[in-house]
């Protein structure tokens, strides 16, 4: 059951990346049939079409390897020629729309007589991709991530350097409170020995003062 949900979000986040249009017409040999497509700006489109050509000696539509396809694309707003190409009758095309609103995809071939009566049926799928990546924007992107990481490790470097002196701090107190510590044990018994001392002396003084007195 998760693998049906996880398949069916995969399957509609594709479609929105991408619009797929696929169709098949008829063409005469002098035509050119065109088709409006509405595009936001900087947007990649991948055209493919297959033509096939009326056999009138076979009594069906078969590749012509001679039959050319001319595909034009312009805005219709500016009447702005984005491009025109010249294939095979299977081929493909693609173009990047410069500004945004409606496009006219026109198709024709390359028979220019008035007198020609050859039939075209032609397929065509047309996909609209995904707006092209802002190079620029995604390396001033990259840049400002750069920037922060460079800040956030040369502030985790001052942080360690003072954790580093805070220790040294530690240390050297530590090593001053032991000598102190030290010290004032030494004076203590210092203090008791002179103590100690004088005592003795007083008691000898005084055995000999009251011996005297005998």
């Amino acid at each position: 059951m998760f693998a049906f949900r996880l398949s069916a979000l995969l399957l509609s986040f594709l479609l929105l990346i991408t619009t797929v249009n696929a169709l098949h017409f008829y063409l005469d040999a002098n035509e050119k049939r065109c088709f409006v497509e509405e595009l936001p700006s900087d947007t990649v489109v991948e055209g493919h079409y297959r033509a096939l050509e009326w056999a009138d000696n076979t009594q069906q539509y078969t590749l012509n390897e001679e039959l050319g396809i001319i595909v034009e694309v312009e805005e219709m707003d500016t009447s702005h020629l984005v491009t025109k190409t010249r294939g095979p009758p299977d081929g493909c095309f693609t173009f990047t729309s410069h500004e945004s609103g409606d496009h006219s995809i026109c198709i024709s071939t390359n028979y220019t007589s008035w007198w020609s009566s050859t039939h075209i049926k032609l397929y065509l799928d047309i996909v609209v991709g995904s707006t092209k990546p802002d190079i620029e924007s995604d390396r001033s992107h990259i840049g400002e991530l750069s920037s922060k990481l460079r800040d956030l490790n040369q502030k985790l470097e001052d942080i360690r350097r003072e954790q580093q002196y805070q220790r040294e701090r530690e240390a050297d107190f530590r090593d001053l409170s032991e000598n102190t510590n030290s010290k004032a044990v030494w004076y203590s018994v210092l203090q008791i020995g002179v103590l100690i001392a004088t005592c003795t002396w007083q008691l000898r003084h005084l055995k000999r003062f009251f011996a005297d007195k005998r």
